[in-house]
């Protein structure tokens, strides 16, 4: 299944996509009990939102093979964590805002896991049945400013830095899918999640360790090799098998 979260008439609602271009209501909570409801609607009728609301988006440096041999770093002995506020998240087809205070903005394709459940402290064995599913993400990074900290929170926490969705898959396996990223067209990203130093499985379970996760919360699970810069103008697609495709278009922010 995939589930999706948009807007039609005013009004927030959850769908499923029944095919190509048609969606289905969705009434109640997905994570838990929900029903189909009779309301169908064209893609072209909405507009998406976030497919979920978390209370915090965690997300993993460093963590394909592929990428660590194109940065020259040494492999991590776990994974290496890092959190972008809310308040970066945007959806598909929604518009990145290029933040005057940076000189170098940067893309990163990748798959974000959304959590099902309340956990903490969970073991390898019962990570799965606690993931509602997978989508795409972009962890969009001010790299100048990245450099120049010396720690990420600056860097990867502007407003509209965490493009998610469009749709959340529920039945993949995590272990072998295809990501590519293009910008304007261009294939600049192309690896699978095989290439990951740890599995999505280490990743929450390792983090559920650390801190209580809830329903809807999300985990990016790092970048593969290729990222590159963004400019104003440039249109970015993230892509990942058995999801869809993310777009969204880079603005400069404006003056005030």
């Amino acid at each position: 299944m995939k589930f999706l979260r948009f807007l039609q008439n005013g009004n927030i609602r959850y769908g499923l996509l029944e095919k190509d271009n048609i969606i289905r209501e969705v009434v109640g909570d997905i994570f838990n009990n929900h029903k189909n409801a009779e309301n169908v609607h064209s893609l072209s009728e909405i507009t998406f939102l976030p497919p979920c609301v978390p209370t915090k988006i965690i997300a993993v440096g460093l963590n394909y093979f592929d990428h660590v041999n194109e940065v020259q770093m040494k492999i991590p002995d776990e994974p290496l964590i890092f959190m972008k506020p809310p308040s970066t998240l945007i959806a598909h087809n929604d518009n990145i805002i290029y933040p005057k205070m940076s000189k170098q903005l940067d893309y990163e394709a990748e798959l974000a896991v959304i959590i099902k459940n309340k956990i903490k402290n969970i073991e390898l064995e019962d990570v799965f049945e606690n993931i509602l599913g997978y989508t795409c993400f972009n962890d969009i990074t001010a790299r100048d400013l990245q450099k120049k900290d010396g720690q990420w929170t600056r860097a990867k926490s502007f407003d509209t830095f965490a493009p998610v969705g469009p749709f959340i898959s529920t039945e993949l396996n995590s272990d072998n899918l295809q990501i590519k990223l293009y910008k304007n067209g261009q294939l600049m990203q192309n690896s699978s999640t095989s290439n990951m130093i740890f599995k999505v499985d280490k990743i929450v379970s390792f983090i559920s360790k650390i801190m209580t996760l809830f329903p809807g919360d999300i985990i990016a699970t790092g970048t593969p090799s290729g990222i590159g810069q963004l400019e104003a103008g440039d249109k970015v697609e993230v892509e990942i098998e058995g999801i869809g495709i993310l777009r969204n278009t880079v603005f400069l922010e404006k003056n005030d």
